[in-house]
């Protein structure tokens, strides 16, 4: 008969999950999201709401990306929460104003 307790150990060490950093980042890229679209009502004024009366689409195609960039930093830095929190603000504002001024045409 053979000892099965070398295959046991084995299949435990295979076992081990890492654990998921998605969800925190997706979290995050959410959150940021709202709050690049909320930064042009702070400087501009309500008289912003009328430009994304007309421009929305482009700027709701944003937050699946705004998520989508919070999951790809939250998993390249490896759950680091904070820094995960920091690269996803300033890359989505980032986007955010980059398509904020190409549609405006500053």
């Amino acid at each position: 008969m053979h000892n099965v307790t070398p295959m046991l150990a084995r299949k435990e060490d295979r076992d081990r999950e890492e654990p998921s950093w998605s969800f925190p980042g997706g979290v995050v890229g959410f959150a940021a999201y709202w709050l690049a679209l909320a930064i042009p009502f702070m400087l501009y004024g309500s008289s912003t709401l009328f430009f994304f009366l007309y421009t929305w689409p482009f700027f709701l195609a944003l937050l699946p990306v705004s998520v989508l960039v919070g999951i790809a930093s939250s998993v390249l830095l490896r759950g680091q929460l904070i820094w995960t929190i920091l690269l996803t603000t300033l890359l989505v504002i980032f986007l955010f104003w980059l398509l904020f001024t190409l549609l405006s045409g500053w």
